[in-house]
């Protein structure tokens, strides 16, 4: 074949290809459009966070988040981090870390679409393998708590930088109303995990019958004091976790409920069973939740009693789907002022 004949089947090819790209990849019109959020800058006594050229700089805030576009929670996700930089003291001191399935041209325009809500922020976004989890998920009562990216957050040991030694780990719908640094330094002592705890709870019916009626592993809860804590909300030293390789003690009752089916509800239920009973009690004014009612209808729910540092919509009903319909909870109002989100509603859950 002459070189000029060579030359023209290879820009033609090219060009092909790069048609077949685009005609494959969603236009930037047709993603979610987020307002630009304010600058928000450190106070005057704050010191200056100089990770990751220091990686071990004590002043740095590291918050971990989930991110994704083939979700109904990306919304939520930019008005949590939102309301995180607004009530934050030293704002330009926190960290994001966001987990994401999405790849690809998808996941340049992700990191677009943060850059551009937040052009000040720290961040990094990961790339999240569902492969990972997959083989691993059992259904549950409710679809949305069966998407891989409910369970990254038992990969963040693994995910993160080694030098990253302690977490805050926050679910998509919810909004911080206090200064972040006064959770990031809650003293964890010998524990693991920190969170809210709830005694008061009926823990057995977080697992089946099924669960309770054989010992070998029922016995696993024997000698300890379980309380229910909810995993949306959690500050997590890495370092210990990676040490005790806890990502295989969770995944290991995820293969147990794949066979046996000992509970129904999605990722909480093996956090349960590696932790309850060890937990570093955390105040309960930073997760004020179950705003967005039961699993099955999503009522409207009142605050609990006490003070108030974080608002949080676990459960079915979700503030911006109860906005978009014209018919929110009460508490709805609390969420739509950290609302970035212009044009037409996401998804819907269920």
């Amino acid at each position: 074949m002459p070189p000029d004949l060579k030359t023209a089947t290879l820009t033609s090819t090219l060009l092909l290809l790069s048609l077949l790209l685009i005609s494959h990849s969603p236009s930037t019109a047709s993603l979610p459009q987020f307002q630009e959020a304010p600058a928000f800058r450190n106070g005057n006594d704050c010191p200056k966070s100089t990770w990751p050229s220091n990686p071990y700089d004590p002043s740095t805030i590291h918050i971990a988040m989930t991110l994704d576009y083939s979700t109904p929670y990306l919304r939520g996700s930019i008005a949590a981090v939102f309301s995180v930089l607004q009530h934050a003291t030293c704002p330009e001191n926190t960290f994001f870390h966001f987990l994401t399935t999405t790849n690809g041209r998808q996941f340049y325009n992700l990191n677009s679409t943060i850059t551009s809500s937040f052009p000040y922020l720290n961040f990094k976004m990961y790339y999240f393998d569902p492969t990972l989890v997959n083989h691993l998920i059992s259904s549950s009562i409710r679809r949305a708590l069966d998407q891989p990216l409910n369970y990254a957050r038992i990969y963040l040991a693994d995910l993160l930088p080694v030098t990253v030694n302690r977490i805050i780990y926050f679910d998509s719908d919810l909004i911080v109303v206090d200064d972040i640094s006064k959770l990031w330094k809650i003293n964890l002592s010998s524990h693991i995990l920190g969170a809210p705890e709830y005694c008061h709870a009926n823990f057995t019916h977080y697992f089946t019958s099924r669960f309770w009626s054989n010992p070998l592993f029922s016995n696993t809860l024997k000698n300890r004091t379980p309380c229910y804590f909810n995993t949306g909300v959690m500050v997590l030293n890495l370092n210990g976790w990676r040490a005790n390789e806890y990502t295989k003690k969770l995944e290991h009752w995820m293969r147990i409920q794949k066979r046996y089916r000992i509970y129904e509800l999605g990722s909480l239920p093996p956090f349960l069973l590696v932790f309850a009973g060890n937990v570093e009690r955390v105040e309960h004014r930073w997760n004020q939740h179950g705003l967005g009612g039961d699993n099955l209808e999503g009522l409207c729910r009142d605050l609990h009693p006490g003070p108030v540092s974080l608002l949080h919509w676990s459960g079915k009903g979700k503030p911006w789907l109860r906005l978009d319909s014209k018919r929110p909870c009460p508490l709805d109002s609390l969420w739509a002022p950290y609302d970035l989100f212009k044009h037409q509603p996401l998804f819907s859950d269920s």
